[in-house]
């Protein structure tokens, strides 16, 4: 009798894929691109855990609660930021750093109203000493820094927090901007159409409405600068 042979049944090999720990930054990751996808109201427990594949209690290892995530959400947008750092090109320093806290307060913008609701963290102190140092470093008194540190923070959180208003009320009206000013009554408001046709220019010369407002600020800092220092050299 012929001998049988079997043939192996055994199942083919399949490449395993290996599974990413969780670790706080990674929950801190995900928290910030879902929050940035689908805004802040969005971001649920439940909602983060299914985007990282796993229970929802899960997160509860690397984040005590939605407050400690929220803090930890704003400590890693913070560190995107370039601090100021005392130089003497003073003006170049700051407006490298204003610049650099308003992209990144755009990309992300659920941030800046979380900023400053949220408390205050170590890595906002951190942000504010910087630049307040850079400013006594170059030679503001203490009175002036604490003016020109609010005066450069209103404009840097103020405008962002705007900017962030007006993208999502246009992206929520019923079609264009040009729909828009085909129905607007443009002989009873000549201004206001005047104005909204500028918003469809491109930048004037490359400056952009943000960068205007900051060169002005720079532009007057620096004139009390120079004044505070004449007159302490008169006065010595």
């Amino acid at each position: 009798m012929a001998r049988r042979t079997s043939a192996s049944t055994a199942p083919a090999a399949t490449a395993v894929v290996p599974r990413v720990p969780l670790q706080r930054e990674r929950v801190l990751r995900a928290a910030i691109d879902l929050a940035d996808e689908r805004g802040l109201g969005a971001l649920t427990m439940r909602r983060l855990a299914e985007a990282l594949g796993v229970e929802a209690m899960t997160l509860y290892y690397h984040v005590a609660n939605k407050e400690d995530l929220l803090a930890g959400m704003v400590d890693l947008v913070v560190a995107e930021m370039e601090l100021p750092t005392p130089m003497p090109d003073w003006r170049g320093a700051i407006r490298r750093a204003a610049v650099s806290q308003h992209d990144v307060l755009v990309r992300h913008p659920w941030a800046a109203s979380q900023m400053l609701s949220g408390g205050v963290r170590d890595s906002r102190l951190r942000y504010m000493d910087a630049l307040l140092g850079s400013l006594r470093a170059a030679g503001f008194s203490a009175e002036m820094t604490h003016h020109a540190y609010h005066a450069l923070d209103s404009h840097v959180m103020g405008f962002t927090l705007w900017q962030v208003g007006i993208d999502r009320g246009l992206s929520q009206l019923p079609g264009t901007i040009d729909d828009f000013l085909a129905r607007l009554d443009q002989d009873a408001l000549p201004s206001l159409a005047e104005h909204i046709e500028q918003h469809l220019r491109p930048e004037v010369d490359g400056v952009s409405e943000f960068d205007f407002g900051l060169g002005l600020l720079l532009d007057g800092l620096e004139r009390l600068r120079l004044r505070e220092l004449e007159d302490g050299s008169a006065a010595g």
